[in-house]
């Protein structure tokens, strides 16, 4: 793998904050779910050692695509697209339910969220198809693929049902075709059918309606739809500036739903206070810093729009976590990347990581069949001969 050039202290920068956040997590995860193990299994590190052990599985996976050449995975977009929609199909039929939702398919000594490799695989798609072919300029060139492809995957998480992962996607397939020049106008109308589209299956799903109304007014029903909610914002409110203590929080044990997943942000409110809350704000901060760096000094139109994808779907994800952990969002079931617990999420964010790292040593590199911006480049060369025949 060739030495980073222009973003070598993105890169450094991209490696540090990642290991961080996972060493972070490995000890949140412990904090969180100790009591919890200790009570049903007798072994408080018993989550702590499979997300160490998942963690390292994602090691491996960011070590070996950092090393692999991003331009070759272009190749394997339409085998890979092919194989996740026959998983978000399959997990429906064969997944395994928990608390209501089939998103889990019982792989070996874990469960795998299909998902979760949905997002990766349909950044590089998206991006793929972007940098051969000019920005959309109507919803009807926005719909015919984009539209299709991704809002066919939408559609079957929300039937698991699974919005926070839907959400994430359209934020990530959104920053892709801003920085592919599509027009905000566009977008905006495709973002008002979106909404509409979203409202309706909140509307019609039972639990997802009650999860609005309750953040709404979560203090309406404190021991029902707004019970989460509720001890989210105790245990925050209980941490103050400093916290509580490592491992002293009173919420993990059986108060808030979810502590060491989906939650987990809270429980470092409590435990961390203020102060831990914000390191960890200020860690995706520096993390988009340098994501968003590296595609911008990245020539190869193929390489900008996924390095542009992975940083929108891993701060977007962390922003919609935080927010709903904070009250200032509904609750969407979204994980903390990096330091919630969980198998999928954490393999898949690392190797997503190991791309961008990738895409930051080859910053240089444009291969010959791609044709940087031409929808942009093609309409300026326009605009340009149409001033000339107006002077003339």
């Amino acid at each position: 793998m060739k030495r980073p050039g222009a973003n070598h202290l993105e890169y450094h920068l991209l490696v540090l904050v990642t290991l961080g956040l996972v060493a972070f997590g490995l000890v949140m995860v412990y904090s969180a779910s100790s009591a919890r193990a200790l009570l049903s299994s007798d072994a408080p590190s018993y989550y702590l050692k499979r997300q160490a052990i998942y963690a390292l599985m994602g090691l491996v996976a960011l070590v070996v695509l950092s090393r692999f050449d991003f331009h070759r995975l272009r190749q394997a977009t339409q085998p890979l697209l092919a194989v996740t929609f026959f998983l978000l199909v399959a997990v429906l039929a064969i997944g395994t339910a928990v608390n209501g939702a089939r998103r889990w398919i019982p792989v070996g000594f874990m469960n795998f969220q299909p998902s979760e490799l949905a997002k990766l695989v349909l950044a590089l798609w998206t991006a793929a198809l972007l940098a051969r072919r000019p920005a959309p300029r109507t919803l009807g060139e926005l719909a015919k693929p984009i539209g299709v492809v991704v809002g066919l995957a939408c559609a079957l998480i929300l039937i698991e049902p699974d919005l926070g992962t839907a959400i994430a996607i359209a934020i990530m397939v959104t920053a892709i075709l801003v920085v592919s020049g599509t027009r905000l106008r566009l977008l905006a109308s495709a973002a008002g059918i979106a909404t509409g589209i979203v409202l309706l299956a909140i509307w019609f799903e039972p639990y997802r309606r009650e999860r609005i109304f309750s953040f709404l007014d979560p203090w309406h029903d404190p021991q029902g739809a707004g019970f989460q909610a509720v001890q989210s914002m105790i245990a925050l409110g209980s941490g103050g500036f400093f916290g509580v203590g490592l491992g002293e929080s009173v919420q993990k044990i059986y108060y808030l739903p979810e502590a060491s997943t989906d939650m987990i942000f809270a429980i470092i409110g409590e435990e961390l206070g203020l102060i831990g809350a914000m390191a960890v704000i200020a860690a995706f901060a520096v993390f988009a810093y340098a994501g968003f760096n590296i595609a911008l000094n990245c020539r190869d139109p193929f390489g900008k729009r996924l390095a542009v994808g992975i940083t929108a779907l891993i701060c977007g994800q962390a922003a919609v976590n935080v927010s709903a952990v904070m009250g200032i969002a509904p609750l969407t079931g979204i994980p903390l990347p990096f330091v919630s617990y969980g198998g999928s999420s954490l393999v898949v964010g690392l190797a997503a990581v190991g791309i961008l790292l990738n895409i930051a040593s080859n910053d240089a590199v444009v291969r010959e069949t791609e044709v940087p911006d031409r929808g942009r480049r093609n309409r300026r060369t326009r605009a340009a001969g149409t001033r000339r025949r107006r002077v003339a």
